[in-house]
């Protein structure tokens, strides 16, 4: 599969977004920016000047909220309503519709009305199945292919993109499920696109594989009752035809692994390790070629790790500690891990970062300058100067 070059249109696009002073550096090292809702995932424009935040409940509802960004600040422009709550977000690559995975299935929705407060922003969506827990998004980077992970249905359902676009999103753009572990989330693309990893928090009985983890949530039960949950390997060709046999290899990947970030190179995968208390790396070549030698380390974290990013070029990964099993509103943090350091069980911490409550999602901008975390159990989004938060460990 190859994909487009950016056209000359594009980038005089992109030249012209550059007198926008939307990627001006933040006025302050982080900016904390209150929403009328409790935030769970967050997407970036390209070209910096737009954020979109999904809310799951607020005052007025779930919704999706539509800031802006320019000189140096953050601020909310508007909320749009949802018929019910959104978790992951998407941009398509085209930048034309934001899709977000919620309840049982995809909403689609325009970004130009978004930006602009439009009427009817929504441009369509169709369920994928009863009870299914839609929980992530994403497209493939040429935007025919749409997935979504289905938490309760321990599937990945694939989508037509291009066909739902013509045909006013119809649920006829299935082409079907891909079957995966329990409770699928993360929805990553090779540097390649030939690839899709996603993570599955628990392994299904089917795998034979032997128990290792303790429940989570339930702190007077100790025993290992629970088997590891998994990375799992997609063949993106496949999956657009045969989906039922779409998966390429399963790797085990600590005690409920949630989130999943890859490295600008490609060549390392990490994954939140939530039950393990810890961030996993990976040799994202052999999950597929040597997978019983693809795990290159574990490092430890604070309490149930959620959301996960590689910043400063692939020499950082930062990741969340959301400690949501404990209960409470209190603040939590961000750890900062040496990417080269996470080899077998090497302490790789080299500082840490103030959060809010609940850590859920991070997403870095287009230019890298610039992180954004929803803080769910705070209702705001933390924005922060990634030059400057490496240089101010704590």
């Amino acid at each position: 599969m190859r994909f487009p070059l950016l056209s000359l249109a594009a980038l005089l696009a992109a030249s012209a977004h550059a007198q926008t002073h939307c990627n001006d550096r933040l006025a302050s090292p982080v900016l904390t920016v209150p929403l009328p809702g409790r935030p769970f995932a967050v997407a970036v424009s390209q070209d910096g000047c737009h954020v979109f935040v999904s809310m799951m409940n607020g005052s007025q509802g779930p919704g999706i909220a539509v800031l802006t960004r320019k000189s140096g600040r953050v601020e909310l422009a508007r909320t749009i309503p949802t018929p019910s709550p959104s978790t992951g977000i998407a941009l398509t690559h085209d930048e034309k519709l934001l899709i977000a995975a919620a309840g049982n299935g995809p909403v689609f929705l325009d970004v130009a009305c978004l930006i602009s407060g439009c009427a009817k922003p929504i441009a369509g969506s169709f369920s994928d199945g009863g009870r299914m827990q839609s929980i992530y998004a994403n497209a493939t980077p040429d935007d025919k292919y749409l997935f979504v992970s289905e938490e309760a249905a321990a599937a990945i359902t694939v989508i037509d993109l291009a066909r739902a676009r013509r045909s006013g999103f119809r649920a006829d753009s299935i082409v079907g499920q891909i079957p995966v572990g329990r409770a699928p989330i993360a929805l990553t693309f090779s540097a390649d696109g030939r690839r899709l990893f996603t993570t599955s928090e628990v392994a299904v009985k089917e795998w034979g594989w032997p128990a290792a983890c303790k429940p989570e949530g339930r702190p007077g039960v100790t025993g290992l009752l629970n088997p590891e949950g998994a990375v799992i390997v997609v063949d993106v060709a496949r999956a657009e035809t045969d989906p039922a046999h779409a998966v390429a290899a399963r790797v085990p990947a600590g005690c409920s692994p949630v989130r999943m970030a890859i490295s600008p190179s490609g060549d390392r995968v990490y994954v939140t390790a939530r039950n393990s208390n810890a961030v996993v790396a990976f040799d994202a070549a052999r999950l597929v070629t040597d997978p019983a030698h693809a795990r290159l380390g574990m490092a430890s974290v604070g309490s149930a790790p959620v959301p996960i990013a590689v910043v400063s070029g692939g020499k950082m990964v930062v990741a969340g500690n959301s400690n949501r099993f404990a209960g409470g509103a209190e603040a939590q943090s961000l750890t900062l891990l040496d990417a080269a350091k996470i080899k077998g069980s090497q302490n790789a911490a080299i500082g840490s970062v103030p959060a809010g409550a609940f850590p859920r999602e991070l997403r870095l901008s287009a230019d890298g300058r610039t992180l954004f975390l929803t803080n769910f159990g705070s209702n705001s989004l933390q924005v922060m100067d990634v030059e400057r938060l490496a240089g101010k460990q704590q």
